[in-house]
């Protein structure tokens, strides 16, 4: 059990750190998300600092049990820590797959090509993800913050801002619901009907087991989603997601909903098309973030980001048949 005793082992002091919300934790209790950013640190002393004021959101002092909202600022202050049992850097190798997975960049802002089967941070029992590989390759001295998430099994467009106005400038573009994200997904069986929007809102909750579950309810948070179908078979329907909210596991919550779910989805997916898709050599969750259009804040140009589809992707519809399309 830790304790806030001193300890023979060395210890290092993070800087002061200001985080924005997004909407992944807006609706957090301030404790809860200090907890799952500041691993490592004794909860007593968690709840010490916050007892103290010295964790300021929007400049003002907060309690405990305060709930984040989306834009809030999150100061957390500079902080000594026990690191030496658990301060381990990410491994080159990802460092280095994440540095070759760079399609932009200029001063503010970095996208990146997510590979499917990396998180986007460590938690959840994984050391480290992007964020961590990125901080390790550049250095304790640059500004790194993710502008947004993408589930592990995802892959494709993933922004993350160098410096601190660009954060909050992207944050409040995708309140505005400015910034444009475009997906492509392989769903179950034959897609009727052309283009449809799928408007039904979404709740979290916890099952037992601690795994979080999304579902349709319409007394959840608005949730809509158009898809456009681009390659079309009697088993497998190929299809761009355009989102038009951001909640968690959106688009395969609402392709399942409509009787589509999403191949290669072990959480809301159907087992035997799951099976069927293995045959066709699909091994992961089909679900690529392919785009992303939106103004630049480092010099208001629009940027449209493209990440290709996986070659494995490809490879699973050149078996089933489909044409990409994009």
């Amino acid at each position: 059990m830790h304790t806030d005793s001193v300890s023979a082992r060395p210890e290092s002091a993070s800087p002061a750190r200001e985080v924005v919300i997004d909407e992944h934790h807006a609706g957090q209790r301030i404790d809860n998300f200090l907890i799952g950013r500041l691993k490592g640190l004794p909860r007593t002393r968690i709840y010490r600092i916050l007892r103290r004021g010295e964790v300021r959101v929007n400049k003002g002092r907060i309690r405990q049990h305060y709930r984040l909202k989306c834009g809030d600022v999150v100061r957390i202050p500079p902080l000594r820590t026990d690191t030496a049992p658990r301060a381990r850097a990410a491994p080159p190798s990802l460092q280095t797959l994440v540095e070759e997975r760079i399609l932009f960049e200029d001063p503010g802002l970095i996208v990146i090509d997510k590979p499917s089967g990396v998180a986007v941070h460590g938690g959840s029992g994984r050391s480290h993800g992007v964020i961590e590989a990125l901080r390790a390759a550049r250095g304790p001295r640059q500004y790194l913050e993710l502008v947004h998430r993408l589930d592990r099994e995802t892959s494709g467009c993933l922004m993350i801002a160098k410096r601190r106005a660009v954060l909050t400038a992207l944050h409040a573009a995708f309140r505005r619901r400015s910034v444009k994200k475009r997906y492509l997904v392989l769903v179950k069986g034959h897609w009727r009907g052309g283009a449809r929007e799928v408007d039904a809102g979404l709740t979290r909750s916890v099952l037992r087991s601690g795994e979080r579950m999304v579902g349709v309810d319409a007394s959840g948070k608005a949730g809509r989603t158009r898809f456009v179908p681009l390659a079309v078979s009697r088993s497998a329907s190929l299809m761009e997601a355009l989102p038009f909210t951001g909640r968690t596991h959106q688009i395969r919550v609402h392709a399942a909903s409509v009787g589509h779910p999403v191949a290669g989805d072990g959480k809301y997916g159907d087992k035997s098309f799951n099976r069927r898709m293995r045959e066709h050599g699909l091994r992961r969750l089909f679900l690529h973030a392919a785009g992303l259009r939106f103004e630049n804040p480092g010099d208001g140009r629009q940027l449209s980001i493209e990440a290709p589809l996986p070659a494995e992707l490809r490879a699973s519809l050149d078996s089933l048949g489909l044409e990409s399309g994009a």
